[in-house]
């Protein structure tokens, strides 16, 4: 096999034996292995032993002859240096906001903690390390999103032959906590009808549009008047309004999926009532990206478009996340009683010694977002027995299996209905047995006037909605 050892201090005499000193005697180090093809040279101390030239040299004749190998060497780079000069450079986020959040989490959670290690270094001991730091400072789900993304930075490094192994991918007694159970708690009528009354009456259609068509709250936003279509009566969702760093722009709704959702009368009316008062405002956003294009597709897709909005702000312009929130959605929250009143506080103006401003802080409560009024909207649409395939695409998921994951529990139990059809069946009542139940299977069924179970309703329930 091609590569050798060369001896750096000593060269050979007349007899064969290596007594000859060179220039280099005593200097460095004595053994250099050269001459494996795809192999840098690397010199060594030792001529033998596991850490010595021979056993080197082996590895790396096998290795080379295979295309396996891996200079150790290379995965000496400190994870940050690989991050900022090989790996995020390469990275490739159409959605501007995603790639914000990325780097957020990789920055602040990440290399904040494990950036100063070289990336053979990043084994099991280091990985519980930072694990039990992560889990005293941050949420489960928060946790596995940044298991999950130094688990792609060290893959890169593997396909980049830096390192050998990932240990995030092949850990058995260190993993990143389950992410938290996704079920969604719907709200009351009552509840929903609370805090409609108690919102500002130029906002009131936003709740309309939550929890009547079960739209997201930056889709509401972007909804424009040529998105409703009166005489079908359905609602096109194709856009949403989105913050990036502190611009506004418009997006496709979240995963890129623009959809249809049927809605009732009532709500059409409160649409037309709405308009009535306040007519639809042309409002002007870029789109995707705020930022200007480098390319002539870039600038081209980021021009900016205008739609005629439902719901502006009373400047005339799009809303804001965090404007609505604080100033509409969570006052109403509070006249409504379902929370707390907010803690006042006295911050300083920037550029103004001496002049403070008030500021009205809430406590964050997840159960009492927008957001719920979705969860409302799929609650009674489920419980109306609408499919879970329908009810999923009025919703905007990416798959069936989503909304069951997220909406199962709001499912009503179809026991009434399963245990009346199989009492049918076993009185052999052909007219209200299921088409797809066996009728004649050549075995006499016994006529029965009674229940076969002594206080079992053989009535379906009616459907109750959710809580």
């Amino acid at each position: 096999m091609p590569g050798y050892i060369e001896d750096r201090w000593y060269k050979k005499g007349p007899d064969g034996k290596r007594t000859i000193p060179t220039d280099r005697c005593n200097q460095g180090k004595r053994y250099r292995v050269a001459g494996v093809p795809g192999v840098r040279d690397r010199s060594f101390e030792k001529l033998t032993g596991i850490d010595g030239a021979k056993a080197w040299l082996a590895k790396a004749q096998h290795e080379s002859t295979r295309g396996e190998f891996i200079d150790p060497r290379d995965g000496t780079m400190l994870l940050r240096e690989y991050v900022e000069e090989h790996w995020w450079p390469n990275q490739n986020y159409p959605d501007p906001i995603t790639r914000s959040t990325i780097k957020g989490k990789v920055w602040n959670h990440i290399l904040t903690h494990l950036g100063s290690k070289p990336l053979n270094t990043i084994k099991t001991p280091q990985l519980r390390a930072w694990l039990k730091t992560l889990n005293s400072q941050l949420g489960p789900g928060t946790v596995n999103d940044v298991w999950g993304a130094l688990s792609s930075i060290l893959q890169a490094a593997v396909d980049d032959e830096r390192i050998t192994k990932n240990y995030c991918r092949s850990q058995k007694t260190v993993r990143p906590p389950a992410r938290p159970d996704p079920r969604a708690e719907a709200w009351s009528r009552e509840r929903v009808l609370q805090v409609r009354a108690a919102i500002d009456e130029s906002a009131r259609l936003a709740v309309d549009l939550g929890v009547g068509a079960g739209l997201r709250q930056g889709e509401v936003f972007g909804l424009a008047l040529q998105d409703v279509d009166f005489d079908a009566m359905v609602i096109h969702v194709q856009r949403q309004v989105k913050k990036v760093g502190s611009k506004l722009v418009f997006a496709l709704p979240k995963g890129r999926k623009t959809r249809t959702v049927p809605v009732p009368p009532h709500l059409l009316q409160n649409i037309r009532d709405h308009l009535a008062r306040w007519p639809a405002t042309a409002v002007t956003l870029p789109w995707g990206d705020p930022a200007d294009g480098e390319t002539e597709k870039e600038v081209k897709e980021r021009a900016p478009r205008t739609f005629e909005l439902l719901l502006t702000s009373a400047r005339g312009g799009a809303w804001r996340r965090d404007y609505f929130n604080d100033t509409l959605w969570k006052p109403a929250l509070e006249a409504a009683g379902l929370i707390a009143p907010p803690e006042v506080l006295r911050r300083p103006i920037a550029g103004k010694p001496g002049r403070f401003r008030t500021v009205r802080k809430y406590a964050e409560d997840r159960e009492m977002g927008f957001h719920s009024l979705r969860h409302t909207f799929a609650s009674v649409q489920l419980d109306a027995r609408e499919s879970v395939v329908s009810v999923s695409k009025w919703l905007g998921h990416a798959d069936p299996s989503i909304t069951l994951r997220i909406y199962a529990h709001m499912m009503p139990e179809a026991d009434g209905r399963g245990r009346t059809a199989m009492q049918n069946w076993f009185q052999g009542d052909v007219e209200t047995i299921s088409p797809a139940a066996p009728r004649d299977s050549g075995v006499a069924i016994p006529q029965q006037s009674q229940p076969l179970e002594a206080g079992v309703s053989v009535e379906a329930g009616e459907p109750v909605l959710a809580p």
